[in-house]
């Protein structure tokens, strides 16, 4: 069920069953001058190796619910966002990447860290799929992508959530969940600027 469509000031929708991501991305989003509004949705998700696939695939979804809401009077922007990410670990070949979320669910950080190798190198990958009523009607994505080297730790460092705590950024030695300023580093901080760069130009 959506939340808050009674706020009529906000930006864009940010849809997602994940209220991390949600706190996260409004947080970031607010730096821009970009008030996003949550509709709580349990997206399902293609089996696809690509992350910008499967954002794609959400972001229509998402798009679609939407407008049922819209349909039945419900105020809102018509602007809509979706985020995927993954953590692709080079010893495990990519493993688990667009299945990140599976990952965590069935395996924990505990068990992500059984399965690496020597090679602790890994990305933290994000991609920002939107969806605007006005700009694209047939339900056209634009993406906005980036992707933060670092290492896999060699234990659980901090209380983040996900992947956070296993997971040091490129140049720094704590873990994500370790450090203060994350989201200035994060893959998340930088796909969202992107995104928010784009949409306020777009604004002008």
């Amino acid at each position: 069920m959506p939340e808050s469509f009674d706020n009529k000031t906000a930006d864009v929708i940010f849809a997602s069953s994940n209220m991390n991501k949600f706190f996260e991305a409004q947080t970031i989003l607010a730096e821009f001058g970009i008030k996003p509004i949550h509709y709580l949705l349990d997206l399902l998700e293609i089996q696809d190796d690509s992350l910008s696939k499967i954002a794609e695939q959400k972001a229509v979804s998402a798009y679609n619910e939407t407008r049922k809401m819209k349909s039945i009077g419900a105020p809102k922007p018509s602007a809509v966002i979706v985020e995927d990410d993954g953590l692709f670990i080079d010893s495990l070949s990519g493993f688990p990447g667009p299945f990140s979320s599976y990952a965590f669910k069935t395996l924990g950080n505990n068990g992500i860290l059984k399965l690496v190798g020597n090679n602790r190198n890994a990305q933290f990958r994000a991609v920002i799929a939107y969806c605007d009523s006005n700009e694209t009607p047939d339900a056209n994505v634009k993406l906005f992508e980036s992707s933060i080297a670092g290492t896999i730790s060699e234990n659980i460092q901090g209380n983040g959530w996900g992947y956070e705590p296993i997971f040091i950024p490129e140049n720094q030695t704590k873990t994500y969940a370790e450090l203060a300023d994350k989201n200035k580093l994060s893959h998340r901080y930088e796909a969202l600027k992107k995104f928010a760069d784009w949409f306020n130009n777009k604004q002008e």
